[in-house]
């Protein structure tokens, strides 16, 4: 497929979103529009605009990519199944604290919880963990875009960076979350819609009708689900489903984006209702990918195409783009290029937003009743906008540099360290309601705790027999920060509803 048709899609794409933007946003761009949606989304709407924001490019094409090693296969399913688990966890017993609270950043309970310290060492965790994570998965996007399309016209990498980032806030900063809710529902739409077309045209080109898909894929080699035979290896699959599950419970469930569009909705049954239909759907979703990439490489395998090379390695992320844009045809290829893209900027968009919202709520004092229509405070979440805009830049420009692994595998890794002190945070506070701690103390046992991972995990396979970490190193990062504001605890002089 040619560059500069791929080109022309991706503007006919943004000028869409654009339009549905301006719509959005015209007669109200307050910032209770930006932060809350009003407070009037619809929950199958936010359902199936969540699906596009928590399965991102990352699952798009990484997930897939991963399928093609024996040690892997379809073990990333093991991960979902926790997922899974994590999502009704949250919907059963984080949300309703949330609605009762009626909170706008979430990170409010910890500031009635534990005090004003804790609850802004939570909320700048939050930002340095989604800041990172959101930049990882635009790097996965932006590194495909470059190579298959911006390489053909001599753009730098990081001109390709600029461009994408300055397209999501120019169709987010008015709107806000109000925008994202509408245009994230279009987004998974592609999204979903790219996924079983691809799974389409790869069976029409193997000559597999659905039934043999469905039997070649059980058959193949790639289609191994659990992996119990060693306890050492990173797939176990006991350590993928307690990673999983605790991975969502901090990347969710503590998370200010995808729990602000949860608290978008009108009461805590309609978002419990959301989350239950997503959770269902998410994994539906999850195992059509896990199929496209036994698919994929069954197609590799028949055709004789090599994993593409990046930067001098073989790397899996690049063998679903490198099929679909070159050797399907057109109209698989336009059908991955808006799935891929749908994936990614649904993701991105709704980050750049939940940040600004923390950053504008949690530092700034903007969720004030006063605040609500003040021009001078909607300024100021507009620089804010733009200065979490060039902060991923930034740090995309850098993961460039010293990127040398598939980046699903990065993300995961990050995220243990990141979001580890606050899942240790909200157990301390959810669990232990007769305490309190020293509040000064709190950025302390934040720092203390990943470090100390850090070590263990760099030293775990000698200390342990040969024991590596994996997804499960959130639960350790978790239980080390729970232990150390055990350590700075003390009796509380009231007695916590929350």
């Amino acid at each position: 497929m040619a560059p500069s048709t791929i080109l022309t899609l991706i503007v006919v794409y943004f000028s869409i979103l654009f339009i549905i933007s301006y719509f959005v946003s015209r007669k109200n761009s307050d910032n209770d529009t930006f932060f809350k949606a009003n407070k009037n989304s619809k929950w199958y709407l936010v359902a199936f605009g969540m699906i596009g924001t928590a399965l991102s490019g990352v699952t798009f094409i990484s997930v897939p990519g991963k399928v093609g090693a024996v040690t892997n296969q379809f073990a990333y399913f093991q991960f979902v199944i926790g997922n899974a688990i994590g999502f009704l966890i949250i919907a059963k017993v984080l949300l309703p604290l949330y609605y009762r609270m009626n909170l706008t950043s979430i990170y409010g309970y910890i500031e009635q919880r534990l005090g004003t310290i804790s609850y802004k060492t939570s909320a700048t965790i939050f930002l340095i963990s989604r800041t990172i994570g959101s930049a990882f998965r635009l790097y996965l996007v932006v590194i495909v875009l470059q190579r298959y399309v911006f390489d053909a016209f001599q753009i730098p990498f990081a001109v390709t960076v600029l461009i994408s980032l300055a397209l999501i806030f120019a169709y987010t900063y008015r709107g806000g979350l109000k925008t994202i809710i509408i245009t994230d529902t279009l987004q998974t739409f592609f999204l979903v819609l790219s996924v079983f077309l691809t799974i389409y045209f790869i069976c029409q080109s193997l000559d597999f009708s659905a039934i043999e898909a469905f039997e070649a894929v059980k058959n193949s080699n790639y289609s191994k689900i659990f992996f119990y035979e060693d306890f050492m290896a990173p797939t176990y699959f006991i350590k993928q489903i307690l990673g999983g599950m605790f991975v969502t419970i901090a990347m969710v469930g503590l998370d200010q984006d995808l729990m602000q569009k949860n608290l978008s909705c009108k009461n805590i049954g309609e978002a419990q209702k959301n989350m239950f239909t997503f959770t269902g759907t998410f994994v539906l979703i999850n195992i059509f990918f896990l199929s496209v990439g036994a698919l994929l490489y069954m197609y590799a395998d028949k055709n004789g195409i090599a994993i593409p090379e990046y930067l001098g390695k073989p790397k899996t992320d690049f063998l679903f783009p490198e099929i679909a844009l070159n050797y399907l045809g057109a109209v698989p290829a336009i059908v991955f290029l808006l799935g891929l893209t749908a994936a990614t900027f649904a993701t991105t968009d709704s980050a750049l937003t939940a940040l600004t919202t923390s950053f504008c709520v949690d530092f700034l004092g903007m969720d004030k009743a006063a605040n609500t229509h003040n021009q001078r405070t909607v300024r100021t979440r507009h620089f804010v906008h733009i200065g979490f805009s060039l902060l991923m830049f930034l740090v995309i420009i850098v993961f460039n540099a010293l990127n040398d692994e598939s980046v699903v595998t990065m993300i995961f890794r990050v995220a243990g360290y990141t979001y580890g002190p606050l899942l240790g945070l909200y157990c301390f506070g959810l669990f232990l309601k007769k305490l309190t701690v020293h509040d000064k103390l709190v950025p302390l046992i934040c720092l203390l705790s990943p470090m100390l991972t850090y070590f263990i995990s760099e030293h775990s396979a000698k200390w342990m027999g040969g024991y590596v970490f994996d997804t499960e190193l959130i639960i350790v990062n978790g239980l080390i920060t729970f232990l150390g504001l055990i350590l700075i605890s003390r009796r509380s002089l009231e007695n916590t509803r929350f």
